[in-house]
């Protein structure tokens, strides 16, 4: 590992002013950061801990119905939230199926935002990477490439992004807060995520010194808690990064669905909202046939990067499912396997 130099701040002001170094890397939790160091594939001449900076590990209930969650939060602390795991149970079952228990105790909200892809590419300094080093191709292209991305990819990188925790938080309007050398400001978290087009190494809309303090859900994100699921297929129920997931948060009324949140996640290089899938369950009933329709909008514009055609019908298939069990309504029990489309409803009561 390069040797590198240390800092930790005892401000927000202070880490902002230390990071705005060239080669400078915020430090929390360390899960992906410091795997990538190891690895060769990050060496920043400089990490800025922020793990101990005050008031950034709160919980907040905001004076308009909404939730302020600081970046410093762990994630299994949040998923095990009595409260938070009530109001927006697709969010605490999408953490609870992320990584291991081990990570999910050490990592962080502010990091699960802004973890690097897991594209096999990107984690081999031998192959070629935009991503990595811009310019030298993606050898993902012609590589094994059954898992990458089916929507939002482009020639220079077909990478897909790999948190579960942001794919229902695209789908509930979620806003990330972020500090920086001008002030505080706000961005949707659908907006956060760039996608790749012609500069892949452009992962987000964060500038230089920039270091995420909290992410918010506005009030009306709790309104779907009583019909809301998220799902993913992977290759290993107990852990691994999703095929394709799928996030269903429903609002409904006298058995017709008034306004549906979608998003998916293991398909493209950004969580990814369905917005136009959306509009077709909106004042529908909650039909097989309503389901098929939207999940087909969903993946309209979806085309195969490689050996991945499957996904699209895949992603499709998981949409379905996530919104039929969405209808049924939210499990007063997190499943003993979260997210599994496959798991009974069973495990610690969380949702009652």
């Amino acid at each position: 590992m390069k040797t590198f130099d240390y800092f930790r701040p005892a401000t927000v002001s202070e880490a902002v002013a230390a990071a705005a170094h060239p080669g400078t890397a915020y430090l929390a939790g360390g899960t992906n950061l410091l795997d990538l160091m190891k690895g060769g594939i990050a060496s920043p001449d400089r990490l800025v801990d922020v793990a101990q900076l005050p008031g950034l590990d709160r919980i907040e209930h905001l004076a308009d119905g909404g939730l302020r969650i600081g970046a410093l939060v762990r994630n299994a602390d949040l998923a095990h939230d009595f409260d938070f795991a009530k109001s927006y149970p697709a969010v605490a079952e999408a953490l609870l199926s992320g990584a291991s228990a081990q990570l999910r105790n050490a990592a962080t909200v502010g990091g699960n935002l802004l973890q690097r892809t897991r594209c096999g590419y990107f984690y081999d300094p031998a192959s070629s990477c935009n991503k990595r080093q811009p310019g030298t191709g993606c050898d993902a292209r012609d590589g094994e490439n059954r898992l990458h991305a089916v929507l939002g990819w482009s020639e220079g990188c077909i990478a897909t992004h790999p948190s579960d925790f942001c794919v229902p938080l695209v789908a509930l309007d979620a806003v990330v807060e972020i500090e920086g050398k001008a002030g505080r400001r706000e961005i949707a978290l659908e907006a956060l995520h760039r996608l790749p087009g012609d500069t892949p190494e452009r992962e987000n809309a964060l500038e230089p010194g920039d270091l995420i303090v909290a992410l918010r859900l506005p009030a009306e994100a709790s309104g779907f808690s009583a019909h809301a699921r998220y799902l993913k297929v992977r290759e290993r129920t107990s852990y691994a990064f999703a095929i394709v997931s799928a996030a269903a948060n429903l609002r409904i009324e006298r058995g017709t669905i008034r306004e549906a949140r979608l998003a998916l996640g293991g398909v493209a290089p950004k969580p990814w909202r369905a917005r136009a899938a959306e509009e077709t369950l909106a004042d529908a009933s909650p039909t097989p046939a309503a389901f098929r329709r939207a999940a087909e909008v969903a993946l309209a514009e979806a085309k195969p990067s490689g050996d991945n055609l499957f996904k699209i019908e895949l992603a499709q298939r998981i949409l379905v499912r996530a919104l039929t069990l969405a209808v049924a309504g939210t499990p007063k029990r997190v499943p003993a396997l979260p997210a599994s489309p496959f798991a009974s409803v069973s495990g610690a009561l969380q949702n009652a």
